[in-house]
């Protein structure tokens, strides 16, 4: 791939998103599939990892949630072309 196979310009990561973008993308290889495709991320491999951050109960829900908004985001662009 080339920097012309991607349509749209690069997305600016938001300071205060960037832990969850780094954890999300360590997450690549972590999807659940089932006969149609990918169904969603492996939570217990998720858990693991925040365990290690030393995270708040604040910022441990804060980061599962933004988790979330981001998998949503990809599963709805997984399956929008179907």
């Amino acid at each position: 791939m080339t920097p012309d196979d991607v349509a749209a310009e690069p997305a600016e990561i938001w300071p205060d998103t960037l832990q969850a973008f780094e954890l999300f993308a360590s997450l690549r290889t972590q999807w659940r599939g089932g006969m149609c495709g990918p169904t969603g991320l492996d939570y217990n491999v998720l858990y693991r990892k925040m365990d290690w951050m030393g995270l708040t109960a604040e910022q441990y829900d804060r980061l599962e949630a933004d988790i979330g908004v981001m998998e949503a985001a990809a599963l709805d662009e997984i399956y929008a072309e179907r």
